[in-house]
């Protein structure tokens, strides 16, 4: 499996592309004026779970589940 430090610096990539990637969207968004928008934000950043699945696609699991109970809730 990957080590900690590894694992912190895929974090500090991935929440440094996830803040780029959002400036670079709401420049070029539209909006739409008629709608209402509902904004709930989530438990988790989008860079966490991008770490989350790039830890996956490094170890040895099958599937997902077993390793978000056995991993990474741990």
């Amino acid at each position: 499996m990957l080590t900690p430090d590894k694992l912190t610096e895929i974090f500090c990539i991935a929440d440094d592309f996830c803040k780029e990637f959002d400036l670079e969207v709401q420049k070029h968004q539209v909006e739409a004026l008629d709608k209402k928008s509902y904004y709930r934000p989530s438990r988790m950043s989008e860079s966490e779970i991008m770490t989350i699945l790039i830890g996956f696609h490094f170890g040895t699991f099958r599937n997902f589940k077993q390793y978000y109970l056995f991993y990474v809730q741990k």
